[in-house]
């Protein structure tokens, strides 16, 4: 047990040293990838919309929260055009001060910051609609990862959703040791969010990637 625990002590203290040596830019938050960025923004735009508005079983727009949310890419360009509210949290200090910068027009919506890492961090009881999760689920254990959509779930505001929009690997569990992290198979992360308690109520793959990069698959959770 104590060999466990040491391996995950060190699988995550590298993680943090890996992001405190990266650039605060949006290329640096893609791993130089900053091309794709406005191929994947429009994407979860449209996968995003299937969801809010009026009507029976419709996800609310009061507030959002951005998980890894780096230099907050995705709360300035999807969330805060979409919520009242967003919230940001991530485990590089320097990232959310940037983001403070980042965010200066409409920030004023921008609700809480919080620095900390997403196996430790327990988001606020019933403040959410919308819990976006993208490209960091692979700096998670397995364990770690369940418990934390499990937190998630608790922290929904009625009919919210959880978003889960990350890389696949082909199969298995493949390892990057470059920034001590690991990408799953679909059916591992299927089984993990059945694992929460969490159903799949839409799925999608993003389209218009590079060939040469993981595919990229979008879950709505509830």
């Amino acid at each position: 047990m104590g060999d466990i625990t040491k391996g995950q002590t060190t699988f995550y203290s590298n993680a943090e040293g890996y992001w405190k040596d990266v650039a605060p830019t949006v290329d640096g938050m893609l791993g130089g990838y900053g091309s794709i960025s406005n191929i994947d923004l429009n994407g979860s735009k449209a996968f995003l919309q299937k969801f809010l508005g009026e009507g029976e079983g419709k996800t609310g727009s009061g507030c959002a929260l951005d998980c890894g949310a780096g230099i907050g890419r995705i709360t300035k360009r999807l969330l805060l055009p979409l919520f009242s509210t967003v919230d940001l949290v991530d485990v590089t200090e320097e990232f959310l001060e940037q983001a403070k910068t980042y965010l200066a027009e409409g920030g004023e919506r921008v609700g809480k910051y919080h620095c900390c890492g997403l196996q430790d961090f327990v988001p606020e009881s019933g403040r959410y609609d919308v819990i976006w999760i993208q490209w960091v689920i692979g700096h998670l254990t397995d364990d770690h990862l369940v418990d934390f959509l499990q937190r998630c779930q608790k922290s929904l505001r009625p009919n919210g959703l959880i978003v889960i929009k990350d890389n696949v690997s082909y199969e298995g569990v493949v390892p990057d040791d470059v920034d001590s992290s690991v990408c799953r198979d679909l059916d591992i992360v299927h089984g993990l969010v059945s694992r929460a308690g969490l159903s799949i109520v839409h799925e999608e793959q993003q389209m218009d990637f590079p060939k040469e990069i993981y595919q990229v698959h979008t879950l709505a959770l509830r």
